[in-house]
C-alpha cells in the first residue's frame, strides 16, 4: 500500500504573520476595553492576553490611545458602511413616502444583523462601543465614524415626519441610540429582572421589537 505523501506546510510570509499578530492584538484589546474601558486596561494587560512581550505592541502602536482608536475604527467602517447602504436603498425604494419604522429598520436591523451573524467578536465590539460611547475619548470617535450615517437617518426621518419639529426628531434619535447602546452592552440586567424570560444577548428578540417600539415613540412626539 502506497502511503500518501505528507502535506507540505505552507509558509506564511512575514507580512501575513504581522497581519495575523495585529488582528490578535486588536481582538485582545477589544475584549479588554469592552470590560474595563480605556483607563482600566494597560498595554501589559493586552500583551499578556495575546501572549507576547509589551514591546511588540509598541511596534504596531505608539501608545494605548492609538491602540484604542484602532480598535474602534476597525469595525466602525463596516457597521456604518452597511447601514449607509441600507438607508440609501430604503430612501430610493420609499421615494417621497418614507416611514419612520422603515427608516429605523434600515438603521437598526442592519446593525443588529451584523452582530447576530458576527458572533462573539462582533458582540465584544458592541459591548466595547456601548462602554466607551459615553466617555470623552469615545464620544470623539463616535463623531468621526458615525455622524454621517446618523445624519442620513435624521434626513429620512425629517421627510417621514414633516410636521414634527427638528428638535423632537433629534431627541427621538437620542432615545433610539440610548436603547441600542444599552442592548449592545449585554449587561445581563434584563435577564435578572425578567427571571430569565428575556436575555440581554437575544438580539433576534430585540430586532423583532425595537424599530416598531421606537417608531411609535417618534409618532407620539407629534401630539
Amino acid at each position: 500500500m502506497v502511503k500518501a505523501a505528507p502535506a507540505k506546510r505552507v509558509r506564511r510570509s512575514k507580512a501575513e504573520q504581522r497581519a495575523e499578530t495585529l488582528e490578535q492584538i486588536l481582538d485582545a484589546a477589544e475584549y479588554l476595553f469592552s470590560l474595563q474601558g480605556l483607563h482600566g486596561v494597560t498595554l501589559r494587560d493586552v500583551a499578556k492576553r495575546v501572549g507576547v512581550h509589551t514591546t511588540l505592541l509598541h511596534y504596531y502602536f505608539q501608545d494605548k490611545l492609538a491602540l484604542f482608536e484602532a480598535v474602534f475604527a476597525r469595525r466602525a467602517g463596516v457597521t456604518s458602511g452597511l447601514r449607509m447602504e441600507a438607508l440609501d436603498q430604503y430612501a430610493a425604494e420609499a421615494g417621497d413616502k418614507p416611514t419612520v419604522e422603515g427608516a429605523l429598520r434600515a438603521f437598526l436591523d442592519t446593525d443588529l444583523d451584523l452582530y447576530i451573524a458576527g458572533g462573539e467578536a462582533w458582540m465584544n465590539y458592541g459591548a466595547f462601543g456601548a462602554r466607551v460611547s459615553n466617555t470623552p475619548e469615545g464620544a470623539v470617535l463616535m463623531d468621526v465614524h458615525f455622524d454621517p450615517v446618523v445624519l442620513k437617518l435624521i434626513s429620512i426621518l425629517k421627510r417621514a415626519l414633516p410636521d414634527t419639529s427638528e428638535e423632537d426628531i433629534f431627541w427621538g434619535y437620542h432615545f433610539v441610540t440610548g436603547s441600542l447602546m444599552n442592548t449592545l452592552a449585554r449587561s445581563g440586567r434584563i435577564d435578572r429582572l425578567s427571571g430569565g424570560l428575556c436575555r440581554s444577548d437575544d438580539f433576534m428578540a430585540v430586532k423583532k421589537r425595537m424599530a416598531k417600539f421606537m417608531a411609535a415613540g417618534f409618532l407620539a412626539l407629534k401630539d
